[in-house]
């Protein structure tokens, strides 16, 4: 081709590629919460329940219970059907919101009429589906129920009512309640208390044993702990809702572990100790029926033991202790598993510094380290023991990344699984033949893969999301751009910045930073963000640049970098902060005078700190749903990282936003839902007086009844508008 042609062939795509970026659609408020919601959102799999039986999996779909070919992908039998339901017996239309098939194959529980209660909690209807006699008939007449399971064998389930265990023989109908002392805000059988949901992610509380014989379930005592009313607006007079709360420092529900025999109705308490003022989050049967293990945490939860418990005598054996000069993490112990051998069982820990897994017999003698090295060994996904093989994920390639890999139980021929840059995480159906992998990156949405272990290769692939990215090409996005900026102390943090698509460099940019900055979290992560990605679009298209920050004290990169921040929560977080903020004001293209910060829950937090501390930094400020002081949060959070204020005042104090409000400079927005069982909207009326208090002007709203989420209805609409007008009208 003659230089005179290439040259007008390259004017050519390049007046292509202009007109076709001067086409594309700019994102707004309406495409993420408005009107048009819904056009943005990836799609996945999900709800797959693998069968036993065949290479089959069940999915909840439009109202039906269907069974698929798992290598094929086609439907293979429709197990139920809501539609049917009032012709099969039921009083009235039902609407399937969740679903659990028996072990046996033979029986479905239909959850129907779900009603929330807390984070992970709620209460329903369910209805047992014979799929042999086509009979469809009510698990109870007594009220809604909570946490339904199915026994092993099929013949029985077990649910809380109440705050009362109840057990159904399902042949016979016959209902037994194996507790009766269970009473709101008193006593709760089976069923976590508040902070038992909220900070050690659990809500049912009770187990069947292998056997399908016993019952075990752990008893909270929460007569003594302090309740919060909080109120309930929208009638003639506002509605007072009491719950128990314990709040740092403050007495916690007692706990004890019982255990059942469903046939006898004997109960055996189990014998953990005599200290009482003790945390015991994990009960789980060990492949014998008749030994349950529990895990039993302190109060300053920096000592976690593992016991072993006879279910016919109640007699305890401590065969595992795991202890930190600063706290240890429940999540870093979850992935233990009993082999079906019987003799062993797969033990996760930090205690090298880094989380990896470990091989112990049932005594608890360590057999070997299954993985070692300078990487978190994030959580296992799959144990093939025909094979002798664990699948896991890791973040040996990079801290910002979750890739798959196998290895050995006896801690050979490690092998990565998994080769593009990104986020996964597997689903292994029983047999751990096939299994589904679910793949996202911060350019792509998830994909999910069906493959098979034996080749790793590709089977089919279940979602592509082809559609949704095919629609955010005719979009002006702007992508995630990684970086590494540096911490007070000089530590490398890892963050990203999403620059506006017609970035000049030789401008001045203002920038909004975004921060969550809490313990073990992430917000810098190559994966897909589902959270406020999107409005980061909207914000890059008016002209903003947007960074985030993993200050110390956040997750992925060993126990080190996460517990620098044990007992003086917020200062080494808020300096992180400050620091990154002025390494950007250096940059050229960044205006030094208009950079911001906002942030939600522990972000609230950090922005209220920055904007106080860090008042000659930043020029606005959106705090949303802060805690403003550590003594108005829970126990089990606040003393994991603080100790109890009786023992630590001034790490409480030193770094509480109420304490340092007569040093806010600049605007600043407060925003709190009145109905926030989590993070109380106590936090911001502190804050407030202490603002009033100092004279120091700034803007606050409320959102009625909401809760932490601050979602329903108009309500994200509402909020992220306001959001957007203050940072125009103030950055």
């Amino acid at each position: 081709m003659a230089k005179r042609q290439l040259f007008l062939h390259l004017l050519l795509l390049l007046f292509i590629g202009s007109a076709a970026a001067q086409t594309r659609q700019n994102i707004t408020l309406d495409d993420i919460w408005g009107r048009n919601q819904g056009l943005l959102n990836q799609r996945t799999v999900a709800g797959v329940n693998w069968m036993k039986t065949g290479g089959y999996y069940t999915t909840l779909d439009a109202g039906r219970i269907v069974t698929f070919s798992i290598v094929s992908g086609q439907p293979v039998e429709t197990l139920f059907d809501q539609r049917q339901a009032t012709s099969l017996g039921a009083a009235r239309p039902l609407q399937i919101d969740d679903y659990q098939l028996s072990a046996d194959e033979r029986k479905l529980l239909i959850t129907t009429e779900d009603e929330p209660i807390y984070r992970r909690s709620s209460r329903a209807e369910f209805f047992v589906y014979d799929l042999t006699t086509k009979r469809l008939t009510p698990l109870s007449r007594g009220g809604k129920q909570q946490y339904a399971q199915f026994s092993p064998d099929g013949k029985q389930v077990a649910f809380v009512r109440d705050n009362n265990l109840f057990v159904v023989e399902l042949a016979t109908g016959k209902e037994t309640q194996l507790t009766t002392d269970g009473k709101r805000n008193e006593v709760i059988n089976g069923g976590a208390d508040w902070v038992y949901e909220e900070e050690f992610s659990m809500s049912r509380a009770f187990e069947w044993s292998p056997d399908s014989r016993r019952v075990a379930w752990i008893r909270f005592d929460e007569s003594r702990v302090p309740e919060y009313d909080m109120q309930l607006w929208g009638s003639l007079y506002p509605v007072e809702y009491r719950f128990k709360y314990p709040k740092a420092g403050e007495p916690n529900s007692l706990v004890t572990v019982w255990v059942a025999d469903v046939t006898t109705g004997k109960k055996v308490k189990a014998q953990t100790g005599t200290e009482t003022d003790i945390y015991l989050p994990r009960i789980q049967w060990t492949k014998n029926a008749s030994l349950l293990s529990i895990r039993r945490l302190n109060r300053l939860q920096n000592k976690l033991d593992l016991l072993h418990v006879n279910a016919t005598t109640g007699q305890a054996t401590t065969v595992l202790t795991e202890t930190s000069p600063t706290y240890v993490d429940l999540e870093f112990t979850d992935d233990l598993t009993y082999l079906q051998d019987g003799k062993s069982f797969v033990w996760s820990s930090e205690r090298s510094g880094y989380k990896h897994l470990y091989l112990y017999d049932l005594s608890g003698k360590l057999i070997r380290p299954i993985t070692t090295g300078t990487f978190e060994a994030f959580n296992i996904v799959g144990i093939d023991e025909k094979n002798q093989r664990v699948y896991f994920l890791s973040t040996e390639v990079s801290s910002l990344e979750r890739q798959l890999y196998r290895i050995g139980l006896d801690g050979q021929n490690k092998q990565r699984l998994t080769t593009e840059p990104g986020t996964y995480t597997a689903n292994f159906n029983p047999d751990l033949t096939y299994y589904l992998l679910y793949h996202t990156s911060a350019s792509s949405p998830v994909t999910v893969s069906l493959r098979t272990t034996q080749t790793n290769n590709v089977v089919r692939v279940l979602e592509s999301n082809d559609a949704l990215k095919n629609r955010l090409a005719n979009y002006n996005i702007a992508w995630k751009q990684f970086f590494q900026t540096k911490a007070a102390d000089g530590t490398l943090l890892n963050a990203w910045m999403i620059r506006p698509t017609n970035f000049d460099s030789t401008r001045k940019y203002p920038v909004l930073m975004f921060v969550y900055g809490g313990p073990g979290s992430q917000t810098v992560k190559n994966d897909w963000d589902t959270r406020d990605f999107f409005w980061c679009q909207v914000l890059a298209q008016k002209g903003y640049i947007v960074v985030s920050v993993d200050n110390r004290g956040t997750g992925g990169r060993g126990a080190a970098f996460r517990t620098a921040t044990y007992a003086q929560l917020g200062k080494l977080e808020t300096e992180d902060q400050l620091a990154a903020a002025q390494q950007l004001k250096t940059l050229p293209y960044v205006d030094p005078a208009r950079v911001g910060i906002w942030g939600w829950s522990f972000g609230g937090y950090m922005t209220a700190l920055c904007m106080t501390l860090g008042a000659d930094v930043f020029k606005m400020g959106i705090s949303v749903a802060p805690v403003t002081n550590w003594r108005f949060y829970d126990t089990v959070y606040t003393e994991r990282y603080l100790k109890r204020p009786q023992e630590n005042p001034s790490g409480y104090d030193a770094n509480s936003p109420v304490t340092h409000a007569s040093k806010l400079r600049g605007p600043y927005l407060l925003i709190h839902g009145t109905g926030d069982d989590n993070v109380h909207f106590q936090n911001s009326v502190a804050f407030e007086n202490a603002l009033i208090a100092a004279g120091k002007q700034f803007q606050s709203f409320y959102y009625p009844n909401r809760n932490h989420g601050i979602y329903g209805g108009n309500t994200r609409l509402h909020l992220y508008t306001m959001l957007t007008n203050f940072v125009e009208q103030n950055l």
